[in-house]
Parts: C-alpha cells; sequence; structure tokens
C-alpha cells in the first residue's frame, strides 16, 4: 500500500506555500465574479421591464451553464490539468461579466448569464479540485479556509461593485473593474496553480447518483445553497421593492450575509470542535430560518439586511459538516458521495432562485422568503440526524 502511494505522489512533487496561495487566490476570484451579478440584477430587471416569473426564468440560464459545464470540468482538469482550466474558466468569466451590464433583451441576458454560468461552474469544479490536492500534501485541514476566501470574494464583489455604482459609475464600468481585478489576481496567482488535475489515473468521476443517505445529506445541502443563492439573486429586489433601498444600494444585502458567512467559517473549525456537528446543523438552520423571518418582518431596511448577516452566519458552517457527514456514510464510496452531494447541493445555489421568482410572481417575494424559512428549519429538525457521529 505504502509503495503505491509513494509511486502515485513520485509523478508531481507536493504542492507547498506558492499553491496554498494561488488555491485561496481563485477562491478569491470565484467568489468576486458569482458576487458581482448581485448588484446588477435590479438594473438588468429595469432594463428588460419584465415580470418577477420571467425574470425568475432568465436567472435559470445562470444555473443551467453551470450544470452543463460542471460534470465535463473534471475530465478537463484531468487532461489539461487544474492550471489550464482555472485560467480559462476565469478569463472567460472576467470577459462575460461586463455582458452582464450590457444585455438589453432577455435573449441577450439569457446567452450572457448561460455563458457566465458556464464559466463560474467550470471555475468552482477546478478549484476544488486543486483545493483537494493542496490540501492533502498539506496534511493540515485547509478547506474552511479556502471557502472562506471565496466568502471574502463575496464581499469584495457585491459590496465593490454597490460602492461604485453609488458613486455614479455606471453598471458595465463597475463590471469592468470587476473584470480587471479577476485577471490581476489571475496572473498573480497562475505559477502556483497545478499543473495537473489528479496524480493517479483511476480517479472517480466528478458525479454519480447518490443513494441511502446520501440522498438526505443532498437534498439538505441543496435547501442551504438554495437560500444562499435566494439572496444573490433576490435580496437586491427585495430590499428595493419591500423596503424602499435604493438601487444602487441594494448589493448590501448580499454583502452582509457574505461577512457573516465569511466570519463563521473562519471559525468554524472551533465551533464545530466545541458545538459537535449535529449542534451545528440545528442551531445553524434555526438561525437561519430566523434570518429570513426577520427580514420580512423588518420595519425598514437596516432590520432586514441583520436577518440577512443571521442567514450568513447560521448557514456558514452547516455545509462543511455535511460533507464530512458524506465522508464518513458507508452507503457509498466517499468520494463518489461528496461529489454527488456537491453537485446537487450547488443545484440549489444555481437553479433554485427561478423557483423563488415563480413563487414570487404568484404570490409574493416576502412570501417566498417565508418558505425558505420553512425549508430551513426542515435542516434543523432532520439534519442534525445526517450529522451525528
Amino acid at each position: 500500500m505504502t509503495s503505491n502511494v509513494t509511486s502515485i505522489l513520485s509523478r508531481h512533487d507536493l504542492s507547498g506555500r506558492r499553491e496554498q496561495f494561488a488555491t485561496r487566490a481563485v477562491f478569491l476570484i470565484a467568489g468576486l465574479g458569482m458576487a458581482a451579478w448581485a448588484p446588477l440584477v435590479p438594473f438588468a430587471k429595469a432594463r428588460l421591464a419584465v415580470g418577477d416569473a420571467a425574470f425568475g426564468l432568465l436567472l435559470l440560464c445562470l444555473g443551467l451553464g453551470s450544470i452543463v459545464a460542471m460534470p465535463i470540468t473534471g475530465v478537463l482538469a484531468s487532461k489539461f490539468g487544474c492550471r489550464a482550466v482555472i485560467a480559462a474558466s476565469s478569463t472567460l468569466l472576467a470577459i462575460g461579466v461586463p455582458f452582464l451590464a450590457l444585455a438589453n433583451t432577455p435573449i441577450d441576458l439569457a446567452l450572457a448569464l448561460a455563458f457566465c454560468g458556464a464559466s463560474v461552474g467550470t471555475l468552482d469544479v477546478a478549484i476544488n479540485v486543486q483545493a483537494v490536492i493542496v490540501e492533502k500534501d498539506s496534511g493540515r485541514n485547509m478547506m474552511s479556509g479556502f471557502h472562506g476566501l471565496f466568502s471574502l470574494g463575496g464581499i469584495v464583489g457585491a459590496g465593490g461593485i454597490s460602492l461604485i455604482l453609488g458613486a455614479g459609475l455606471s453598471p458595465f464600468g463597475a463590471t469592468l473593474i470587476a473584470g480587471a481585478s479577476m485577471l490581476i489576481l489571475l496572473v498573480a496567482s497562475y505559477s502556483g496553480l497545478l499543473p495537473y488535475g489528479n496524480r493517479d489515473r483511476s480517479a472517480t468521476p466528478l458525479f454519480v447518483l447518490p443513494r441511502g443517505i446520501v440522498i438526505l445529506i443532498g437534498v439538505l445541502c441543496f435547501i442551504v445553497f438554495l437560500g444562499e443563492g435566494s439572496i444573490l439573486d433576490w435580496s437586491a429586489l427585495f430590499l428595493i421593492s419591500a423596503h424602499g433601498l435604493d438601487q444602487s444600494y441594494a448589493g448590501f444585502g448580499y454583502s452582509v450575509f457574505s461577512i457573516t458567512m465569511t466570519f463563521g467559517r473562519l471559525i468554524g473549525d472551533w465551533i464545530v470542535k466545541t458545538l459537535g456537528g449535529a449542534q451545528v446543523v440545528f442551531f445553524g438552520g434555526l438561525l437561519s430560518a430566523t434570518g429570513f423571518l426577520l427580514a420580512v418582518v423588518a420595519p425598514n431596511a437596516s432590520v432586514a439586511l441583520g436577518g440577512f448577516a443571521l442567514v450568513g452566519l447560521g448557514a456558514s458552517n452547516i455545509v462543511p459538516v455535511l460533507f464530512t457527514a458524506a465522508g464518513r456514510q458507508k452507503a457509498m464510496p466517499s468520494s463518489l458521495a461528496i461529489a454527488a452531494v456537491t453537485t446537487v447541493g450547488y443545484a440549489g445555489i444555481l437553479l433554485g432562485p427561478a423557483l423563488i421568482g415563480f413563487v414570487a410572481q404568484h404570490f409574493s417575494l416576502s412570501t417566498a422568503l417565508v418558505m425558505l424559512a420553512g425549508l430551513l428549519l426542515v435542516v434543523a429538525l432532520i439534519g442534525p440526524r445526517s450529522a451525528a457521529p
């Protein structure tokens, strides 16, 4: 067994500090690129003058682009290496984001969203492939920190563009700055990106149909990511329609969510060690549900922003705990289970917000947020069983 491992590892040098820095940087790129869309949502909806249901269908294109791209990214990373795939997808994302601010017809926006979705989906899988390799080489638990940089990218993307828009720059100008920032980070990290995607040719596929307890874990992750995706795509519109916040600052809803999620992830290892995974899922789901309800009943935008902050804090460590549970279960090999849970979970953040649009169209956006609160209560009640040792 030892000789086999040594043979595999000898094919490539172990990654070190340079690769760790690069991994953090590309997680920052992914978070920035994803969050850059949040402040643009009100402007896009106003330009197109479409209803909530129609706009929800357009948002579906972001998820469809990602879902199409994600399953083939593992093959691309294995064949061309993480460096090539991350560099290409980051560059395409940096180029694609400004088109979100230029699209003036539903077809144009659908194409721009699908393009950016495919870029984000490819980038997301590729950076996680690199992260797994770098983490194993380090001999330390680094995944929470990597994902913390993704959340930090959300703060920079949504908050930064909101500030730029508030200063009077056009949405197109703001997205050009975002794209340039992503390219600068890519250049700075390029030498530390891995020229390979795996060391073992017998690596398992990125996605298989889940079974047993893995199905439940995947559904729970879907719900949590659905909440996160809804804040990304709908928080700005909610703050404008329900609380009268100026559209230039409405992106702060996702910003405060990202801030508290980042904080929660940075101290996540200590929290899980202190409370245990089951309690983290229970209290996290309860806190997130409370946050959505607070945003709905809030008397003003400031309190609603506080509600979104609670959602971020509560949700920050639920998915990491569930991923640990997926790796521990015995219903299927852990690598296949984690791949399946990742894909099912990300379907929530990418495809789920379109469902919110239908609920908002037939009822209201507030009703949709209450629905999310109910689903997160389900996570709080059922999730601990999946997370228990």
